[in-house]
């Protein structure tokens, strides 16, 4: 009798021991489990044009994976849908609009969006088939611009820093319309009709006397700024490009870190040697 006592003793110590182990086990696992994920790396969605934008985010893409970021660059061809994306939550942020079309953008459609960094500056420039300097356009010329509304202070002022025509006094530059326009010494004719990203199949077209086109599409469409425009907008423009996310997200650790890399050395150092001068960092 006592050894069939000792021996189910036996057993049932045994199989205890065996079920702690097993616990054990299984803790283990799930400990293990839980560090894995806290090691897993963050998405991050950013809207871009394809020129310069996404190229730029293609060259800090391994950067930022590196720093456990996984950067989806969703590209465009467009002004509108990034915006719309970025406020429906397809998108983490974007980059491709300057700061007047943003806050224009904002209050026109009620975004709330804020600027997280700002990367680097497009000049905007003049181009002519017809014409090789701005001094050989003649009485009565016929220029082009964006149907983009947000873009027309910045043109304006581009012409009107280069002699063409003179802007009201006390007009705000940035948000210039053509009814501003207080004097035109060679009655210059403006034709603001055309999709931006229309404005370089115009000039190869031979539509107007003169063009005005903004670099990223310039560039994406294999035109030069430094070389193919009779004139540039000066790289001290304010019209900077930035990362725009929904306000409150600028503080969110993959965003800051996306801004720090785009305004690292690196980055500057790619941009300036890529594009010489067409496309201009800023610190």
């Amino acid at each position: 009798m006592k050894k069939l006592l000792a021996g189910l003793f036996l057993s049932v110590l045994v199989l205890a021991l065996a079920a702690c182990g097993a616990g054990k086990k299984e803790d283990t696992s799930s400990s293990s489990g839980d560090k894995s994920d806290s090691k897993e790396n963050v998405t991050l969605t950013v809207g871009a044009s394809n020129v310069p934008h996404a190229v730029i985010l293609e060259k800090a893409k391994p950067i930022l994976a590196k720093e456990g970021i996984d950067l989806k660059i969703e590209t465009y061809q467009d002004y509108v849908l990034p915006n719309q994306h970025l406020e429906s939550g397809e998108l983490d942020a974007n980059y491709f609009q300057h700061l007047p079309f943003l806050e224009l953008s904002m209050k026109e459609n009620g975004y709330d969006f804020v600027n997280a960094g700002a990367i680097h500056i497009e000049p905007i420039g003049i181009y002519s088939k017809k014409y090789k300097s701005l001094e050989d356009l003649p009485e009565g010329a016929t220029i082009l611009l964006s149907n983009s509304v947000s873009d027309h202070g910045r043109m304006l002022s581009l012409l009107e820093a280069k002699g063409l025509i003179k802007l009201k006094d006390g007009v705000d530059k940035t948000a210039a319309e053509l009814k501003d326009i207080e004097e035109n010494p060679k009655n210059f004719k403006f034709d603001a009709n055309t999709a931006p990203e229309m404005l370089v199949q115009m000039y190869e077209n031979n539509e107007g006397d003169a063009v005005l086109i903004n670099s990223n599409y310039a560039i994406d469409n294999g035109l030069n700024p430094m070389e193919d425009s009779i004139s540039l907008e000066d790289k001290e423009s304010p019209y900077v490009n930035i990362i725009a996310v929904r306000a409150g997200d600028e503080t969110k650790p993959e965003i800051k870190k996306l801004v720090e890399v785009l305004k690292s050395k690196e980055i500057q150092d790619f941009i300036v040697e890529k594009w010489k001068g067409s496309v201009v960092p800023v610190k």
